[in-house]
């Protein structure tokens, strides 16, 4: 695991020296991705240089040094991530290859010696960002992974076209422009995150998962963004495996997927260093911590607790723990320590991100990286295998209200709103009496109030948006500007859509930028077993009944794990991993935010201070929980201050 960065002189002009010093500046900033050392190197006659940091992982000697040369010295490679298959992958190359270590990189480009940097890229089985520089073609390309794991940015800074694995590293180029795009920015305010292709920088792209895009120095136009080609897509996947489905559930389905994650699981392990897992007692990581434990070997696993606060889960991680006989490292938070690193956010993430569970994911990968240097993870199973509560109760709910025609659903989303959500807490609570106290819902008010706001949405489309937003721009911004929902015509039903918007949007641009700066940021590399790429295909062959039921979601995951711990640690209710945002904001961060959210500096972050006022008024009197959209407005303000 790495950090890359580079540049590529449109006019030719720039001496060796020069592009090397502009790489190892640019290269610098990455310094947190790979404090193992570092590597630059120059083609000055086309222009181009490569910088890099290393986190020494696989191969740790000289011989996994890069920038790295193919075994035919055609081709000049930077690579961020991991080749998981690489043995498979050698024996596939072949004989003839002088290999000078045992590292993954060098295989990845004896492979693209063999078949070109698309043929080998399809054959691989790994998470990865790559700049390969063909000496003989001239041609640069970058290339990202599947699912869009780890990070690439590209952009122009003057007549320089710039890359790296983050935007740190193109804004240190003195060139670089680092004006706000406000399209990008209305999308932020609605999603509480920057939806790829676009950047909060007109000047910057990302490139999309499964993407790559090639550059030929000499047809480089400034201030032109290459066009990226798709090498492997969702959309196909999820249309094949629709069309794919030869029965409603194969009785077969749950060893199938028990056998695959075991072989994903186990080509995640290998590593020169230290390997653990995260573990929060959840399904998911439940689930990864089973598959390392059924592969052998002693497993290490990491959870934290905060009891200071009503988020815990350090209990049920600890009976999981017990159950599979793991070392266990339970690391205690308080809220003081979790506050300290809210300054630090702005800068972790480069762009505006109000992910509020992006605090706690970087705290216990700083915990972790106390003891190993590669942690499993289980992210991505709500997102393949239907886990999120909006996936089961949100698709319920849409099947009942768009067959009620739209001026029906009007009059009830104002008749929902006429309460308050205080109100509505108060009716909660009354009724969640009858109910045990795992299963009394939390904020009933908000969520009420959120169901108004989308039973009137004209389509699925507005339906989505209306789950996932936070704000609507043109109440701050004056305009709007919509992401672009497209989805496969064979995934119909809106369930499906939903699990596939969820996947192509939610999980590369929120959950996978919080989980690479969280654990990045020091020096942690994080590997997610259930997005191997074969687990995402065998996901879409499944029925959507296969993932979600009326019980709730990830059935045939849940089938999976009860082969290997029993019902009561199986069968408990989802949490999230965020903070108590409503309480800090009325408590311990109130003096922060309110510095941030005076009107003179809204109005200089280019929005209108009178509807933020309205939420901060409501949300300080009690009368709502304002939290989440408060803290996509505090992220934009912070970053915009740390800029």
């Amino acid at each position: 695991m790495c950090g890359i960065a580079g540049l590529v002189d449109a006019s030719g002009e720039s001496s060796a020296e020069h592009l090397i010093a502009d790489a190892r500046a640019m290269a610098l900033t990455l310094t947190h991705r790979g404090p193992d050392g570092e590597g630059c190197w120059a083609d000055p006659t086309a222009g181009l240089a490569l910088g890099f940091r290393r986190l020494a992982i696989m191969d740790p000697s000289p011989a996994g040094a890069q920038p790295m040369h193919s075994p035919s010295g055609r081709f000049v490679a930077v690579f961020n991530g991991e080749v998981y298959d690489h043995e498979r992958l050698r024996a596939e190359v072949g004989k003839g290859v002088a290999y000078r270590g045992h590292g993954d990189t060098e295989v990845l480009l004896a492979a693209i010696d063999r078949w070109g940097v698309r043929g080998a890229l399809e054959r691989v089985n790994g998470m990865f960002a790559l700049a390969v520089w063909d000496r003989r073609d001239g041609t640069l390309t970058l290339a990202r992974d599947r699912i869009g794991e780890k990070p690439l940015y590209y952009g122009w800074a003057g007549r320089h076209f710039v890359f790296g694995s983050e935007l740190k590293a193109l804004r240190a180029h003195p060139g670089f422009d680092t004006t706000v795009d406000r399209g990008s920015l209305a999308r932020f305010l609605r999603l509480s995150y920057v939806p790829h292709p676009r950047t909060i920088f007109r000047s910057a792209r990302t490139l999309p998962p499964g993407s790559f895009v090639e550059v030929k120095p000499e047809a480089l136009v400034p201030g032109v963004m290459p066009a990226p080609v798709r090498w492997w897509e969702l959309a196909r996947v999820a249309e094949d495996g629709v069309h794919d489905r030869s029965s409603p559930l194969a009785a077969d389905a749950v060893d199938d997927l028990d056998q695959l994650l075991r072989d994903a699981v186990a080509i995640r392990r290998s590593a020169d260093v230290g390997v653990g897992a995260f573990l929060s007692g959840g399904v998911d990581s439940s689930t990864i911590v089973a598959m390392l434990v059924a592969g052998g070997g002693p497993v290490r696993t990491f959870t934290m607790s905060m009891p200071e606060i009503s988020y815990d889960e350090s209990a049920s991680a600890r009976a999981v723990a017990e159950h599979f006989s793991t070392d266990h490292v339970e690391v205690p938070m308080s809220v003081g320590e979790a506050l300290a690193v809210v300054p630090r956010l702005p800068r972790l993430y480069d762009e505006p991100f109000a992910d509020p569970s992006a605090l706690p994911t970087h705290l216990v990968a700083e915990a972790a990286g106390l003891h190993v240097t590669v942690a499993l993870s289980g992210d991505g199973g709500d997102e393949i295998f239907g886990g999120y509560n909006r996936q089961v109760a949100g698709t319920r709910l849409w099947r009942r209200v768009s067959r009620v025609p739209r001026p029906v659903r009007s009059l009830a989303a104002r008749a929902l709103r006429a309460p308050s959500p205080t109100a509505w807490d108060r009716l909660g609570r009354q009724g969640g009496r009858l109910l045990p106290a795992r299963r009394r819902p939390p904020n009933v008010g908000d969520k009420v109030h959120k169901a108004a706001g989308v039973l009137a949405a004209d389509g699925f489309d507005d339906f989505y948006l209306g789950l996932v937003s936070a704000w609507n721009p043109a109440d701050l911004l004056g305009f709007d500007e919509w992401p672009t929902l497209a989805t496969p015509r064979a995934v119909a039903g809106p369930a499906e859509r939903m699990l596939f918007l969820d996947t192509a949007r939610t999980l590369p641009d929120q959950m996978l930028v919080k989980v690479d700066r969280a654990s990045m940021g020091v020096s942690l590399e994080v590997r997610v077993p259930l997005l191997d790429h074969r687990v995402v295909e065998l996901g879409w062959r499944l029925p959507y009944a296969a993932k979600a039921r009326r019980a709730g979601g990830k059935w045939i995951l849940r089938e999976v794990l009860r082969r290997y711990l029993p019902d009561q640690l199986v069968d408990r209710p989802k949490m999230g991993f965020d903070p108590p945002l409503d309480a800090w904001l009325r408590g311990p961060l109130r003096e922060w935010a309110e510095d941030l959210l005076a009107p003179r500096g809204i109005a200089a972050g280019g929005l209108d201070p009178q509807p933020v006022a309205i939420r901060w008024r409501e949300h300080q009197a009690g009368r709502r929980n304002c939290g989440y959209a408060l803290w996509t407005i505090l992220m934009y303000l912070a970053w915009r201050d740390a800029s």
